[in-house]
């Protein structure tokens, strides 16, 4: 219970920064194909396969749930009054998870000349998403009152973002920042904290879209997997190496931009945390006996 529910706030807690995956976060301790395959048992599994799914899913999503109150609270606003030393965290973060996963995977990785082929549309993509991010001036969502057109535009971004949770590199908040939909969905988690409950009917619609697009996507990626592991561990590198232009772009997102992480505002201790915590998690993966990436 306890390791199941780590997982899940660590993983939240990715996903709550924009740039960062948490598809990354599974990726590097080890449950990424155990979470994918718990979902998929979920919408499309015998029953035996459900409910292994459900009770494996129930101690993730407890963690996930804390995770995301913590991030509500205390995540947003370190995001704002630190963003340089959070991003460099994140360039360290991403950068010595990077290794760690091309040694896990070295030898579905040989092929360099056909896998580049996947790689770089990996990269493209995030990089794409980023450069649209910085320049989407759509207008924020008032969630504290019903309105079917705002809640029915909120089941689609929730299909859309979770899309992001199964896709290392690919930051489902990036997603929710690009349709004006971040600071809102923050707000009304806020709220809820705060019993105004108000917010309750979006935030319904908004989960019953990232449940759509959970069971969703999750056919496609466990497919992938399966079929095309060594496209997609390339695809996924690709999307991880693109991440980097999200977390340097990211200060330019903020409700006040501000300039670029350069090396002028990059904290070098603070990406040397985020490689130490980076291998701090595979450790805790090898002593718990965890599987390899994948």
């Amino acid at each position: 219970m306890l390791k199941e529910g780590m997982d899940g706030f660590c993983m939240e807690l990715a996903d709550s920064v924009p740039g960062v995956s948490g598809g990354t976060v599974a990726f590097i301790m080890g449950f990424y194909d155990k979470f994918i395959g718990s979902i998929h048992d979920l919408a499309f599994g015998k029953r035996k396969e459900k409910k292994s799914a459900v009770m494996y899913l129930a101690k993730l999503g407890a963690g996930w749930a804390i995770g995301m109150a913590l991030a509500a609270v205390v995540l947003s606003a370190l995001f704002e009054s630190h963003i340089y030393a959070v991003s460099s965290l994140f360039i360290g973060f991403v950068g010595g998870a990077i290794p760690l996963i091309i040694k896990a995977e070295r030898k579905i990785l040989r092929d360099i000349g056909k896998g580049i082929l996947f790689g770089l549309p990996g990269l493209l993509l995030v990089a794409g998403i980023t450069w649209v991010n910085g320049r989407s001036g759509g207008a924020a969502m008032e969630l504290g009152q019903f309105a079917v057109g705002t809640s029915v535009k909120l089941f689609f971004i929730g299909m859309i973002a979770i899309s992001a949770m199964f896709l290392p590199g690919i930051s489902g908040s990036t997603l929710l920042l690009i349709f004006g939909a971040y600071i809102p969905v923050i707000t009304a988690v806020k709220g809820v904290l705060s019993l105004e409950f108000s917010y309750i009917p979006c935030l319904i619609f908004f989960g019953c879209g990232v449940f759509t697009g959970a069971v969703t996507v999750v056919k496609a990626v466990k497919v992938g997997l399966e079929k095309f592991r060594p496209q997609m561990v390339y695809m996924i590198l690709g999307m991880m190496i693109g991440s980097f232009y999200a977390i340097v772009m990211e200060p330019t997102t903020l409700e006040l931009p501000r300039e670029a992480l350069g090396f002028g505002n990059f904290h070098i201790i603070w990406a040397a945390a985020g490689v130490a915590l980076v291998l701090g998690m595979q450790i805790i993966k090898e002593r718990s006996g965890g599987n390899e990436f994948i």
